[in-house]
């Protein structure tokens, strides 16, 4: 990790002595709350996909989905739709001796996130929750302008959001205790690209007083 950390530094030095990136772009008027991918192909460790490490993530999804449905405020879910014959190497790949092959759990919704009734589940073919779906319709519809990014993973999907929503003109917000990848350097490094590029990554604390505000 101090690798990392020396080459995180390195690369914010340049850009600073650039005058480029690492702007922020702050909060808006009306989010939304985006959770990625917290099924149990992800949040299990028995799945060679899952990860104990989004334990902690979990739990801070918990604090802010009260925090965000006392504002009435729109909660959307991802996850990859059960394809029992496919081919696909996330549902089929060998894996060490705790690999549980893909079946119909693995994408269903951690119960410690459970979604309420009003809240939209979106099913997800690839890395982004707006391609090949209606995100940013819908986000439009309800008015949303800032998009709160938790889940996994900081290197895939996370990212995956964090650049689309910036291309729509979303204000992508990533609290930084709400995502997490399977593995620290990777975790660590796409937190500071997506905040030199594409959103805010913050404390969970700036966030829950962003919305207390509200």
């Amino acid at each position: 990790m101090e690798h990392t950390k020396a080459a995180i530094e390195s690369v914010r030095a340049y850009y600073q002595g650039q005058g480029i990136f690492l702007k922020r772009f702050g909060f808006g008027r009306r989010p939304a709350l985006l959770i990625i991918d917290m099924a149990y192909g992800w949040t299990d460790p028995a799945y060679a996909t899952g990860s104990a490490r989004l334990d902690e993530t979990v739990s801070a999804i918990q604090v802010l989905l009260p925090a965000c449905r006392a504002k009435g405020l729109p909660v959307i879910y991802t996850t990859s739709p059960f394809r029992p014959h496919a081919e696909e190497p996330m549902h089929a790949q060998p894996g060490g001796k705790d690999f549980r092959r893909w079946d119909e759990r693995a994408c269903q919704l951690d119960a410690r996130l459970a979604p309420a009734p009003e809240d939209l589940i979106l099913y997800k073919e690839n890395a982004s929750a707006f391609f090949g779906t209606h995100l940013a319709s819908y986000l439009i519809e309800q008015g949303v302008d800032t998009l709160l990014i938790t889940g996994c993973s900081t290197s895939a999907c996370v990212r995956a959001a964090a650049t689309d929503a910036r291309a729509y003109r979303f204000k992508g917000i990533i609290p930084r205790q709400a995502v997490q990848d399977r593995a620290e350097a990777a975790h660590e490094w796409n937190l500071f690209d997506i905040d030199a590029k594409f959103g805010d990554v913050v404390e969970m604390q700036e966030v829950l007083d962003y919305l207390a505000g509200i």
